[in-house]
């Protein structure tokens, strides 16, 4: 669709030259043939470096935009580019040629496999498993009964993902509008699962809206996980039952995520830290150390807080 087409549908002006749009990515990430948005003021930086080819934005920021990017004026930026997902949101069901299997693959009854996959050397899929389209599963990799892997997954070797999982769902992303109607954003980017992941049973892996959500080589996710959409999981992370982690997070090498814990969207948690079981990350986080409790602190605190609260206690009673 050619942007100015895409202003005629939505309802909004254009100020720029026309151009035929690729897709939607974020500020940072875009490309001139691709559209963005700008609805955060702490994004201003990365608005002011984008190479978008136009920006849902407002009237009133159209002076930040670099030269030559084009501005889709919008009260509600985000509001309008969740309504522009759906004329980007790829085919379902495709046309395509059967997919490659090699010879070495162990294929049980029942599998589905969709066209354009590639099925490498040494990979186990059980009974009932769901491939999608355009699906790579590297060699040595096991997929037990029940999994479903949505279109588009790219999954390295030696991966295991137990029965039951779901990975390249649709985050759960909606923009409301001022009239209460949930506006569902279109998640058109992929998972990527590195090599020497293991991901445990019942755990989803939300596709990204845009680019891509990533679990990184050696982590270890257990069962009852929720990743959602365009997070980065860091290499040997370790995730452990139940946690939740929002859109948009960012784990860095090394992080420990005990049971129950989970995190606020669009934070970072630094190389080596570890959340003790139901600690809330609400705000970006230092590596190197152990946290616990909600409001998060220094496990070490949240020790001594424990213990004034005990005295406390015993003294009241």
């Amino acid at each position: 669709m050619r942007v100015g087409k895409l202003a005629d549908e939505l309802g909004i002006a254009y100020e720029g030259d026309d151009f035929e749009i690729s897709s939607i990515n974020t500020l940072s990430a875009a490309k001139r043939d691709e559209i963005s948005f700008f609805d955060n003021k702490k994004y201003k930086d990365e608005l002011k470096e984008t190479n978008a080819g136009a920006v849902f934005i407002a009237k009133a920021f159209i002076g930040l935009l670099p030269k030559g990017v084009g501005a889709l004026i919008s009260e509600e930026p985000y509001l309008s580019m969740a309504r522009a997902t759906k004329y980007f949101a790829k085919d379902i069901v495709r046309e395509g040629a059967k997919p490659t299997i090699d010879e070495s693959a162990y294929i049980a009854d029942g599998v589905h496999i969709g066209k354009n996959s590639k099925i490498s050397k040494n990979v186990t899929i059980l009974s009932n498993a769901v491939i999608g389209d355009d699906v790579l599963i590297g060699e040595g990799s096991t997929i037990y009964p029940n999994v479903t892997i949505y279109n588009d997954t790219i999954i390295g070797k030696n991966v295991t993902i137990h029965a039951g999982a779901v990975i390249g769902s649709d985050g759960f992303g909606y923009a409301h509008a001022q009239e209460g109607e949930h506006i569902k954003i279109y998640h058109n980017g992929r998972v990527v699962i590195e090599d020497d992941v293991e991901i445990g049973a019942n755990t989803t892996v939300d596709r990204a809206v845009f680019g891509e959500t990533r679990i990184r080589e050696g982590s270890k996710i257990d069962n009852l996980v929720q990743i959602g959409h365009n997070c980065d999981i860091g290499a040997r992370s370790i995730i452990v039952s139940q946690v939740g982690i929002s859109g948009s997070s960012t784990l860095g090498r090394n992080v420990v995520m005990g049971g129950q814990s989970a995190t606020a969207g669009h934070l970072t948690i630094g190389d080596g830290a570890t959340i003790a079981a139901r600690g809330g990350v609400t705000k970006s986080i230092e590596g190197g150390k152990v946290y616990s409790g909600f409001p998060l602190m220094l496990h070490s605190d949240w020790l001594k807080l424990q213990a004034k609260l005990s005295k406390f206690l015993k003294k009241g009673s």
